[in-house]
């Protein structure tokens, strides 16, 4: 049974719906394939994960928090550098409130509904701690409505019908599709490409957050990054290895696979594991340390003696590619990586430059790659 507390949020809430006039009813269909009425365009939105602000940035850069009343507060976390960015353009953003996570049991949903939100906007991954919690049970009961989206399970699956629902329920539509046309674009000038060519696909290992723990090594099965590899025009060694989107390989199946390219996912995680031996790329990253901290990585067992290492094909990509919607600029970069005589006229820097300067709200900070044959 609801709270006094909450059954007054909830009258408070249905008392606002009714005097904005301005909003209809609409029905969407979401990322988990549920139909959902919102009152659109949607003026209070609680962001299930913080990180879901690279896709409302694109949509709305004037004023990217305009509608946030509340986020998890994974963002400060996961991506410090980008959110130093966006707090210097966007100060108030520091007071929104913050949540837990729906996946560890957190979130408080007595706070959300004080919020008043029009929608949750949560992440697909978290669907089924939110529905083992009855979190999406309670929140209907208040009148709140949940929106699956989702850019990290199957990124080049779901995030352009995620950015077109967005779109749809801040009244952005236009915007969405102009970003829509962009990354199609862009994947375009590497599929077409390699459709053309057909080349000799180099074996690659990605190395997911290599160095973030002792152990080794993370990477990617058929989806995410494995997927990226396969478009860019590599042959994934751990696609037949682990099932799923995440897993982990031993040191002695890298060395049996011997890949051709090392690709390691960096980020500044100092909130995670303070000093560790992750390699720091990101949007202004010391690009001489995170280069020393990739050249150390070569020294783990699971290198021994593969060719990418003696060739020098071991390289660092920033690991949030893999939960954003700039996916199309990770894959530019792998095509180009595996395939430097091919894509000799492909430049991953402008693209995502343009991509800055196109439809985000902050200035392009170079440093998310680096190579060790970039000297």
């Amino acid at each position: 049974m609801p709270t006094p507390l909450l059954k007054a949020i909830a009258s408070a809430a249905l008392t606002l719906s009714c005097m904005a006039a301005q909003a209809d009813p609409i029905t969407v269909t979401d990322i988990a394939g549920r139909e959902v009425t919102v009152e659109a365009p949607v003026e209070r939105v609680i962001l299930g994960e913080g990180r879901q602000i690279y896709l409302l940035g694109a949509l709305e850069p004037e004023d990217p928090f305009a509608h946030v009343v509340g986020w998890r507060k994974d963002f400060s976390q996961a991506d410090p550098d980008n959110y130093a960015s966006y707090a210097a353009k966007f100060p108030e953003m520091t007071d929104i409130p913050t949540f837990g996570g729906f996946k560890d049991g957190t979130f408080d949903v007595e706070q959300a509904a004080s919020l008043q939100p029009d929608v949750v906007l949560m992440n697909l991954e978290a669907r089924a701690a939110t529905e083992d919690a009855a979190y999406d049970d309670k929140l209907a009961k208040l009148g709140i409505p949940i929106v699956y989206v989702d850019f990290r399970e199957k990124p080049l699956e779901h995030t352009i019908p995620s950015m077109r629902l967005m779109g749809r329920l801040l009244g952005e539509e236009d915007r969405a599709q102009a970003f829509i046309d962009f990354s199609e674009k862009q994947m375009a000038r590497v599929t077409e490409t390699l459709t053309a060519a057909d080349p000799e696909r180099p074996k690659v290992f990605i190395d997911r957050a290599g160095g973030y723990s002792d152990d080794c090594c993370m990477s990617f099965g058929p989806g995410n990054f494995g997927e990226y590899v396969e478009i860019a025009g590599g042959t994934n060694i751990a696609a037949d290895i682990i099932p799923n989107t995440f897993g982990t390989l031993n040191p002695e199946q890298i060395i049996a696979a011997n890949p051709d390219q090392v690709v390691v996912t960096g980020g500044n995680w100092d909130a995670y594991v303070p000093g560790g031996d992750w390699v720091g790329v990101g949007p202004g990253a010391d690009m001489e340390a995170a280069r020393k901290k990739l050249e150390a990585l070569t020294q783990r067992t699971a290198m021994t003696g593969i060719t990418a290492v003696e060739n020098g094909n071991f390289h660092a990509i920033w690991h949030q590619f893999y939960n954003s919607p700039y996916y199309f600029v990770a894959v530019q970069r792998l095509a180009k990586w595996f395939h430097p005589a091919l894509f000799h006229d492909l430049d991953p820097e402008a693209t995502m430059q343009a991509l800055h300067e196109r439809f985000l709200p902050v200035d392009y900070q170079p440093g998310y790659w680096v190579s060790l044959h970039d000297r």
